[in-house]
C-alpha cells in the first residue's frame, strides 16, 4: 500500500515538473517574439521619420548600413529615444488644373537646384549679349534648339538683361514635354520696318507643343505705338452708343518715336498655337502692337499672376485672346489695354475665369461671333469676382448679322465696376464698320445669367439688342444694382429688344424692358447651324 502511494506520489510530481518546464518555455518564446516586434516596429518609426526629414541627407552604401546597426544598438538602452512627432504632409488639391475650382493654390516655380546641370540652358551660353541693341535673336533659337531635344528642360531668360529679339518660333511637334521658359529679363522687340518684312501675325509663337511653361518675373515689351497711329481712329461696335457732351471727348493718336512705315499687318506680342498642357504666370506683357496673348486651337490652358499693360487708347490690343481653345483657367491677373481685357471667340468652351482686375479697356467680351455669315459656338463660359475701372464695356457678348451657330451656358457673377460706360451688353447687331447690311440670321443666345453685378456707369447700365428672328432667351437677372455717375457723355435708361428671360430680384434701376418667359415664336436653326 505505501508503494502504490510513492509511485502515485512521484508520478503527480513528475507531471507537476513537466507542466512548469513547458509553461516556462512558453513564456520565454512570448517574451521574445514581444521583443522582436518591438525593436521592429520602433526602428520602422525612426525609419519613417529619417525619411521625412529634409535637414539630413540619405546615407548610401555602407555607411548606412552602419547606421541602423547602431540604431539597434541604442533600441537595446534601458532609455530609448522617444518616438518623434511626425509632420502631417500638406493636402494636395486634385482639383488643381480644373476650370471649376473657385480657389487655387500658387504655383511655384521650379529652383534650378532642381534640374540637372544638363537640362538648363541660359542663353547667356549661347551667344545673347542682352544690351538691348544687338540682336539676340539667334542665340534664342540656339538655346530653344538644345532644350528641345531634352524632356522637362528650362531656358533661361537670365534677370538684369534687355534682350532685341525679332519675329520668334519655338515651335514642335518633335520637342520633348515639359518645357519651362523661365522669363526674367526683358525682352524687346524691334521698331524698324525691315524686321517685319511685309508684316506678320506674331511676334513670340509656341507651336504644337506638350507642356509648355512661360513664367518669370519678366517682361515682353512690343513697342508697339509705331503700329498704333495707323488704326485711328478706332471704331468698337458700341462706339456709337457713346455720344459725348459738347463734342468734349476726343481721341488723339499716340506720338510714336519711331518708324512710321510699320506694315499693315500687326503682329501679337505671345501666341501659343496646337498646345496642350500651357501654363503662363507671373510675367508682364506690354505695348503690344495688336493682341498680346493669345491662344489658338489649345487645350489645358493656366493663366494666373500676369500683367497686362497698354495705354487705353491703344487700337486693337486685347489682353488675353482665347480661340478655338477649351478647358482654360484664368485668374488673379491685371488687364490693361485699349480694347477687350479678355476676348472669348469661337470654338471656346470650359472657360473659367476669376478674380480678375480689368481696366481701362472694353472689358470682358464674348465675341465679336459670326462675321461674315460664318458658324459660331461657345459655351460652358463663367466669369466671376472680378472688378473693372474706367472701361467701356463691363461683361458683353457681340455677334454680327447673318451669323450662325450659338453662345449657351454664361455666367456673369459678382462683377464690381467702377465708372463703366456699359456695364451689361448684349449686341446681335454689332457692326464695327460705317454700315453693315441687314440679314435675318444670327447666332442665337440663349442661358445667360447676370448675378451680383453691382457699382456705377457712365451712359447706360444695360443695353440688350437682340434679333428678330432669333431673340435672346433664359436671360436671368438677379441683385443688379448700377448707379449713375454723370462725367462727359448723354445718360440713358435700359434697353431691351426681343430679350426674353426672368428678373430673380428687384433691380437697380429697374429693367422693365426685360420679356418674362419665352418668346411666341422662334425660329429654329437647320442642322447645319447648330452647334
Amino acid at each position: 500500500m505505501m508503494m502504490r502511494k510513492s509511485l502515485s506520489l512521484r508520478s503527480i510530481t513528475l507531471m507537476m515538473l513537466m507542466a512548469v518546464l513547458v509553461w516556462s518555455v512558453t513564456l520565454e518564446t512570448c517574451i521574445a517574439r514581444r521583443g522582436r516586434h518591438w525593436r521592429h516596429n520602433n526602428r520602422r518609426s525612426t525609419d519613417l521619420s529619417d525619411s521625412m526629414s529634409s535637414k539630413k541627407p540619405k546615407s548610401h552604401g555602407n555607411s548606412h548600413h552602419s547606421s541602423h546597426n547602431n540604431n539597434n544598438s541604442h533600441h537595446q538602452k534601458s532609455k530609448p529615444k522617444p518616438k518623434p512627432k511626425l509632420q502631417t504632409p500638406p493636402k494636395v488639391d486634385d482639383n488643381y488644373n480644373s476650370p471649376v475650382v473657385s480657389q487655387l493654390p500658387k504655383v511655384q516655380p521650379p529652383s534650378l537646384p532642381s534640374l540637372n546641370e544638363s537640362q538648363v540652358f541660359n542663353v547667356m551660353d549661347f551667344g545673347a549679349k542682352g544690351d538691348g541693341i544687338r540682336d539676340d535673336t539667334k542665340a534664342f533659337e540656339a538655346a530653344w534648339a538644345a532644350a528641345c531635344k531634352v524632356e522637362a528642360s528650362m531656358m533661361i531668360i537670365p534677370p538684369e538683361y534687355t534682350f532685341l529679339v525679332g519675329p520668334i518660333s519655338f515651335s514642335g511637334p518633335y520637342c520633348q514635354p515639359n518645357i519651362v521658359f523661365q522669363l526674367d529679363g526683358t525682352i524687346i522687340a524691334p521698331t524698324d520696318s525691315k524686321s517685319w518684312g511685309k508684316g506678320l501675325m506674331w511676334w513670340i509663337d509656341f507651336t504644337k507643343l506638350m507642356g509648355i511653361k512661360v513664367q518669370g518675373k519678366g517682361v515682353i515689351d512690343g513697342r508697339g505705338s509705331g503700329w498704333w497711329q495707323q488704326d485711328y481712329p478706332f471704331i468698337d461696335g458700341e462706339t456709337k452708343l457713346i455720344v459725348p457732351l459738347n463734342n468734349s471727348v476726343n481721341q488723339n493718336p499716340p506720338i510714336s518715336e519711331f518708324d512710321l512705315k510699320m506694315p499693315s499687318i500687326k503682329p501679337t506680342a505671345l501666341r501659343f498655337y496646337g498646345s496642350i498642357g500651357v501654363e503662363v504666370s507671373g510675367i508682364t506683357i506690354q505695348n503690344s502692337p495688336q493682341c498680346h496673348l493669345k491662344f489658338d486651337n489649345c487645350g489645358d490652358v493656366v493663366v494666373h499672376d500676369m500683367t497686362v499693360s497698354s495705354p487705353g487708347d491703344s487700337p486693337n490690343t486685347d489682353g488675353i485672346h482665347l480661340q478655338n481653345t477649351r478647358d482654360v483657367l484664368i485668374h488673379s491677373t491685371t488687364l490693361s489695354c485699349g480694347d477687350d481685357c479678355i476676348s472669348i471667340q469661337t470654338g471656346c468652351s470650359n472657360v473659367y475665369i476669376h478674380t480678375v482686375t480689368c481696366g481701362p479697356g472694353h472689358g470682358i467680351s464674348i465675341g465679336s461671333l459670326g462675321k461674315d455669315s460664318t458658324k459660331a459656338c461657345v459655351s460652358n463660359i463663367t466669369v466671376r469676382d472680378v472688378a473693372m475701372h474706367n472701361t467701356m464695356t463691363g461683361v458683353r457678348i457681340k455677334t454680327w448679322q447673318g451669323g450662325v451657330g450659338s453662345v449657351k451656358g454664361i455666367l456673369f457673377s459678382n462683377i464690381q465696376l467702377n465708372e463703366v460706360q456699359l456695364p451689361i451688353v448684349i449686341d446681335q447687331f454689332y457692326c464695327d464698320h460705317t454700315t453693315c447690311k441687314n440679314q435675318t440670321s444670327a447666332v442665337a443666345v440663349e442661358g445667360v445669367t447676370y448675378e451680383r453685378i453691382k457699382g456705377t456707369y457712365t451712359v447706360k447700365p444695360v443695353h440688350f439688342a437682340c434679333s428678330d428672328d432669333f431673340p435672346c432667351v433664359d436671360v436671368q437677372l438677379s441683385a443688379i444694382e448700377l448707379r449713375p455717375v454723370q462725367e462727359r457723355y448723354h445718360m440713358y435708361d435700359p434697353f431691351c429688344w426681343q430679350t426674353f428671360g426672368e428678373l430673380n430680384t428687384p433691380t437697380l434701376p429697374p429693367i422693365d424692358c426685360l420679356q418674362i418667359g419665352k418668346p411666341a415664336r422662334n425660329r429654329v436653326q437647320s442642322d447645319h447651324d447648330v452647334c
